[in-house]
């Protein structure tokens, strides 16, 4: 989460549990709730979605063009408008155009986040640059030719009849699987009139009818995004999940029948609705364990694994570990893209993009913050359906991940003998222009075996994670791999940073629309 501590959550979070409690007019008298930023307005309200004090901004997002947006924005960055509130602004114009429902958008959605948390790691004067360039892609996707005369996703729905009966998660989850999205809604609104972590909540049985990647990444970015916009937008932000599982679920009824009759039945055979009694923290080596076990699992068998392992008690944080550590393998072991899947800007060999590798990555790591986030048996089953997810990506692509050889390749690692750190890097830099991504990865393998500080590397692949387009997925892999580098066991970390160069090499040489415009009105050499 982008809170800078539990503390500052929980009184955010707790705000807009009063403001549910007291309602929007009086919580707007009281000064909890900005005037307008209702998420569901009741008969003869508002015919359109706003966002209170972020409205103007958002507006101004989502009406300019793509080739005027840097124009307004970069003022208004100059006269003080904070990134945080483009982006959140940005998130909110998407939801309610997109919601959940366009390809291209809820990927720039699922990219704000990360993208501002690249700006903090960012000099300031260079801090606006991956905003921008993520703002561009948002603009882009509004104006659209293929948007033009499609009405807004989401709009003002009023909650369910409270003569109607309480609403529940099970009657959402119906609601959906009878594609019924009108009823839907209003049980959602319903819901969530208890409060962020209610709909949360609520919300998540439903997500977990499938674990396809947009599935369960989009649930955890619209989580995120609260830490910058507030639980007040919760339902606009959880909405975008609602209208995703509505638009796909007869392709996941069939797709995911056989899991849906699986969960309850391990909730049941491993008593999982209350807490196992903890063995305590797992060490490297049960993480290693574990993930050459669920390397090898059919789907339906790693789910048992994962219930397995919850109830006797393994640490979530190890389960979790070990999930991340086999996802990350994906990426060292893809040959890369077979000739009948290229497309424009992914060609035969390459890994960047919606390769499995960085899908099960993203996966993985949304479904542990899903985890971290939710109540005992929503988390429980965040995981088990984690572990049904990665096996799905190992066993059901047709490729042979488990035989192939992880990279680096020790015939190539061997050939890197440089030791100095600043040659090391300059040495990355050049072969990532070349697009080697053989040699990007024995170049990092040899500059951690060293010793020598991830942030020298950190810099570099960031740089690119900026500059290029990514195939809209460079922010979010990149925010994929740093917050799981950070959590990663002292012995596992190297790994990711090696992942992180080969896709930063597989992806060069395309560069990010606007990006040249944005260095450039900020008084910026293009090279970092």
């Amino acid at each position: 989460m982008l809170f800078r501590s539990r503390r500052q959550f929980l009184s955010v979070l707790g705000r807009g549990l009063v403001v549910a409690g007291v309602g929007g007019p009086v919580a707007q008298e009281l000064g909890l709730t900005p005037a307008g930023s209702a998420l569901w307005a009741a008969d003869g309200g508002d015919p359109r979605l706003t966002f209170g004090p972020l409205e103007s901004l958002a507006a101004v997002l989502a009406e300019t063009p793509p080739e005027q947006l840097f124009s307004k924005v970069v003022p208004l960055l100059r006269s003080g408008t904070s990134l945080r509130d483009l982006v959140g602004a940005a998130a909110l114009a998407n939801a309610r155009a997109c919601g959940g429902e366009d390809y291209v958008g809820f990927h720039t959605f699922m990219a704000l986040a990360p993208a501002l948390q690249m700006a903090g790691e960012l000099p300031t004067e260079r801090q606006a640059l991956p905003v921008l360039k993520v703002l561009h892609r948002n603009s882009r996707c509004l104006h659209d030719a293929t948007r033009v005369g499609i009405p807004e996703a989401l709009t003002p729905v009023s909650p369910v009849a409270a003569t109607a009966g309480p609403a529940t998660a099970e009657l959402l989850r119906e609601a959906v699987r009878a594609r019924d999205l009108a009823r839907g809604e209003q049980v959602f609104a319903q819901l969530s009139q208890g409060g962020a972590e209610q709909a949360w909540n609520a919300l998540l049985p439903t997500v977990h009818e499938g674990t396809d990647v947009h599935r369960i990444v989009l649930a955890h970015r619209a989580w995120d995004m609260l830490s910058l916009v507030g639980p007040e937008h919760a339902g606009t932000l959880l909405r975008q999940s609602l209208h995703y599982c509505w638009k796909h679920e007869e392709y996941s009824a069939r797709r995911f029948s056989a899991l849906r009759e699986l969960l309850p039945k391990l909730f049941d055979q491993h008593h999982l609705d209350e807490p196992s009694q903890s063995r305590g923290t797992a060490d490297e080596a049960w993480v290693d364990a574990a993930c050459q076990t669920l390397m090898t699992l059919k789907p339906a068998d790693s789910a048992g694994q994962v219930a397995e392992w919850l109830a006797t008690g393994i640490d979530r944080t190890a389960i979790c570990d070990a999930l991340a550590l086999a996802a990350n393998q994906l990426v060292l072991r893809d040959e890369g893209r077979p000739r009948e899947w290229t497309q424009p800007h992914k060609p035969v060999g390459s890994v960047h993009g919606d390769s499995i590798g960085v899908h099960a990555c993203d996966s993985a790591n949304a479904w542990r913050h899903v985890a971290l986030s939710a109540s005992h048996r929503n988390a429980a089953a965040s995981l088990i359906l984690a572990g049904w997810h990665l096996a799905m990506d190992y066993q059901e692509s047709g490729r042979n991940f488990q035989n192939w050889e992880p990279r680096p390749v020790e015939l190539v690692l061997r050939g890197v003998t440089l030791t100095d750190p600043r040659d090391l890097l300059r040495e990355l830099d050049g072969v990532i222009r070349e697009k080697d991504q053989e040699r990007a990865c024995a170049v990092v393998q040899r500059y951690c075996d060293l010793g020598h500080p991830h942030r020298g590397v950190l810099d570099l692949l960031l740089r690119y994670a900026i500059s290029e387009d990514g195939a809209l997925h460079a922010e979010k892999y990149y925010r994929t791999t740093t917050d799981e580098l950070a959590r990663a066991r002292p012995q596992h970390k190297t790994r990711q940073l090696v992942a992180l160069a080969r896709v930063t090499a597989s992806e060069y040489g395309t560069p990010a629309p606007g990006y040249d415009e944005a260095c450039g009105l900020l008084d910026l050499p293009l090279k970092g």
